[in-house]
């Protein structure tokens, strides 16, 4: 099926929105449509359900996570530089688009386990690269040489998922960014050799 870019885009916008506002389960398809300002039966052109819809809206904005992230890897920085704009470039993406926020740290998390199955599988591209930034610096010395990878990334990816949905559940009543110090800080004080 060819899509039509832009469209397709709107929807998974409006789709952001509508679900945010509304909650998953109450974020009908017409809601979808009327928030992006097509007709119903556009939005099956796209998608094949509302269930697509979500694994789309993750699979697209987690793409902007992954994308950012590469830039990070290939700046040539150091292994501390690189995990401390990664912490600041996902607080920056969920302060900046709160419905975003909203639908990544609680809609997505009331789903059933066969999407979270392949919402996981989506996010793991960003946890290999996390991965990466980790064992690059292991290798250079920067970072513990002896530590556990697996357990260095549920600390540093668990850390800043966690602090992103305590800002959701507060309401965004505080400045998320400006944890972003503090956060990589703390993070890198339990990383480094």
């Amino acid at each position: 099926m060819k899509r039509d870019k832009p469209k397709y885009k709107q929807i998974i916008d409006a789709a952001v929105i509508a679900i945010a506002e509304n909650g998953y389960h109450q974020a009908q398809v017409s809601k979808i449509a009327k928030q992006a300002g097509v007709a119903d039966g556009t939005i099956y052109l796209y998608f094949k359900n509302k269930e697509d819809i979500l694994i789309s809206i993750f699979n697209e904005k987690m793409g902007l996570f992954v994308e950012k992230l590469q830039d990070i890897i290939n700046s040539g920085n150091s292994s501390s530089e690189k995990l401390t704009q990664m912490i600041e470039n996902h607080f920056e993406v969920l302060a900046n688009d709160r419905h975003l926020a909203t639908v990544t740290q609680l809609e997505l998390r009331q789903s059933n386990k066969e999407l979270r199955l392949k919402i996981n599988a989506i996010l793991k591209e960003y946890l290999v690269l996390l991965d990466q930034i980790l064992i690059e610096g292991m290798l250079s010395g920067e970072f513990n040489p002896t530590m556990d990878v697996r357990l260095a990334r549920q600390m540093v990816f668990g850390t800043v998922d966690e602090i992103t949905t305590t800002w959701v559940m507060n309401e965004y009543r505080y400045d998320l960014l400006a944890l972003s110090p503090k956060v990589a800080q703390l993070v890198l004080n339990g990383l480094k050799a």
